[in-house]
């Protein structure tokens, strides 16, 4: 007769029984019989039932999940406390043999090793198994009061000396918990876990300094981990030290796993234009419905990600940034966290490019993805550019630089060109952002003059004031000699800016003639050194200055003649056939200006092209 010894009810990890119920300490004798059970030696599984195969019959019944285990009660009461408690309370009794073991971990695999170690038989123990046996272990209640090498000591053993030693092993223990929560945590198995993870991968980076592509190998092992767990391991990895680039990379290759990539549709639609709107709308819908059911656990990932992103700027690049904003704007992250990314990006903006800021135009409504109405929404989110362009300018008046505007100019002049073909936005929002960036800003209007000219373009019904409204954002005297070539000649300008375009360019020539602006080659920073002159250059030089002061008289006389023109067309609005016979005579003589024949010989013409190269470029100076 053997004899249990009194043992503690077995507990949840919430602190309650399993079952629900409170047990008394079990304190009764097993009867034991007087041959002791000889053990299966083998099982044998009908349908949802299990059953061991030995001459003497199975007393007990044991249910996991939707199967049932014919077992005998001897071995599992020998060695599990819960079960021989469970198995003699009054309150069970009136089930007869039958036992049903709620929420057991690791379900009726796990518990079918448990039968074959009770009985006696081999359990074979690996990564893969053995974090669903310890908490099963515990979930029994095997330990050492009950038999010596019980299977709690031998499960602990098998974590400590054998998975924690080894990179892979750990990684497999860590995945295998996920599904068996909250037993793993409250056993510690995931905090072990996590902290050798970090401890190996901490000291892989410190050993090399860096990562690179041969020595990264443990960045993708990290990312097949739940969000929670990888969380865990980032933590512990930044709190030893880890540079601020290892844990940005670390973060940027979870999200590529994990997220979607939201440009993959638009990308493609780019090249359509916006009369394809509804093709773009359809591929965005149809992304909506894929992850309906997943957007409560892409948000997770996307908060927990943000939230730990390091503060250094360069720690992750501002594409990923912008990608991150994207995908949080679909999943409806909080307002709190879109505003960081923002200002995030506001920081980096110099670093972005024109498609990362095309930010399709969609809002939440009743708990999902829904597009504002054809009639009311632009093609992408102009507001979110303006307030990451506010974020940028703000930071850099607080630095008191100007490197990062002059960037950052081109990038928004761009920016505008790409919105410009969108029907649906307004005059009031392209001028706002657009006017947005201080005068100095730009150093040459080119780039914002082709965004105007777009809107024109894609807006043919705007009124003469709209379109005069329009251009009163560019600065004239800051385009190029071809600008305003193209100007002078574009039919879709207010003739008022036409005017304006050729008296700039006027003004400039002839302060070029007086001297007053220096001569400059290549690009408009940079200022060339004076290049060594012969006497028969400079004597050429200066007759080619004649020639160009005689055309020059000829172009003021015709501007003369333009402006009573335009005098005439305005008060009494009359079509332009006057203004444009005129604007052709001053493109021609233009060209024979800087093509006028010379029957000198070749070092002269040699000299007279250099002048000309001279001229052209000093003309795209502003």
């Amino acid at each position: 007769m053997k004899t249990s010894p009194q043992t503690s009810q077995p507990r949840s990890p919430a602190g309650s029984d399993t079952d629900g119920t409170d047990h008394q300490a079990y304190d009764h004798n097993i009867e034991v019989p007087n041959k002791l059970i000889v053990a299966a030696d083998s099982f044998e599984r009908k349908e949802l039932s299990w059953f061991a195969s030995t001459q003497i019959p199975t007393d007990l019944a044991i249910q996991v999940q939707d199967v049932i285990f014919n077992v005998h009660k001897y071995p599992l009461v020998s060695r599990c406390g819960y079960i021989g408690q469970l198995e003699l309370q009054p309150s069970i009794s009136k089930f007869g043999h039958n036992l049903k073991l709620e929420k057991f971990p690791g379900g009726p695999d796990t518990f079918e090793m448990i039968l074959k170690f009770c009985y006696g038989l081999p359990a074979d123990l690996n990564p893969n198994n053995i974090a669903a046996l310890r908490c099963a272990s515990e979930y029994l209640e095997m330990t050492e009061e009950f038999e010596d090498g019980n299977l709690i000591s031998k499960t602990e053993s098998f974590l400590t000396f054998v998975v924690l030693a080894s990179w892979k092993d750990t990684i497999t223990v860590l995945k295998s918990c996920e599904t068996l929560s909250p037993w793993a945590e409250n056993l510690q198995i995931v905090r072990r876990c996590c902290d050798s993870i970090a401890y190996k991968a901490s000291r892989e980076s410190s050993s090399t300094g860096e990562i690179v592509s041969e020595e990264s190998w443990w960045l993708d092992d990290v990312a097949t981990l739940r969000i929670d767990h990888f969380m865990r391991i980032m933590t512990a990895i930044r709190a030893k030290g880890t540079k601020a680039e290892i844990i940005g990379k670390c973060i940027m290759n979870y999200a590529d796993k994990w997220l979607p990539d939201m440009d993959e549709g638009l990308e493609g639609l780019r090249g359509y234009g916006f009369g394809k709107s509804e093709l773009q709308f359809s591929i965005l819908r149809r992304k909506e419905e894929e992850s309906a059911g997943q957007n409560k656990d892409q948000r997770t990932i996307i908060e927990s990600l943000v939230s730990m992103l390091p503060p250094q700027n360069g720690a992750v690049s501002c594409k990923f940034l912008l990608q991150m904003l994207k995908t949080a704007m679909v999943y409806s992250a909080s307002p709190a966290l879109i505003s960081d990314l923002e200002k995030r990006i506001g920081l980096m903006l110099e670093d972005a490019n024109v498609l990362d800021l095309l930010i399709p135009n969609y809002k939440n409504e009743d708990q999902g993805i829904m597009l504002n109405s054809l009639e009311q929404r632009t093609m992408h989110n102009i507001d979110v550019v303006q307030r990451i362009l506010d974020y940028f300018l703000m930071h850099e008046q607080q630095q008191q630089q100007k490197i990062g505007k002059t960037v950052v100019s081109k990038l928004l002049d761009n920016y505008l060109a790409e919105i410009a073909r969108d029907p649906n936005l307004s005059i009031t929002k392209f001028q706002a952002l657009a006017e947005s960036l201080p005068e100095n800003a730009r150093s040459c209007d080119d780039g914002l003059y082709r965004a105007i000219d777009i809107y024109l373009k894609t807006h043919p019904s705007l009124s003469e004031h709209d379109r005069r409204r329009l251009c009163k954002i560019m600065n004239c005297e800051k385009l190029s000699f071809d600008a305003c070539m193209h100007a002078a000649q574009n039919d879709r300008l207010p003739l008022r800016i036409v005017v304006q375009v050729l008296f700039s360019e006027q003004a400039k020539m002839r302060m070029v003639m007086q001297g007053k602006e220096p001569m400059t080659v290549g690009d408009n920073s940079e200022q060339d050194e004076p290049r060594p002159s012969t006497n028969t250059e400079i004597k050429n030089l200066r007759s080619e200055l004649e020639n160009v002061k005689t055309k020059m008289t000829e172009l003021q006389n015709d501007y003369s003649d333009l402006q009573q023109e335009y005098e005439k067309i305005t008060s009494k609005h009359k079509n332009a056939s006057g203004w444009i016979v005129n604007w052709r005579k001053i493109k021609n003589s233009f060209h024979i200006m800087t093509e006028s024949d010379d029957n000198g010989d070749g070092q002269q013409r040699q000299n007279r092209a250099a002048f000309r190269l001279s001229f052209r470029r000093r003309r795209s100076a502003s």
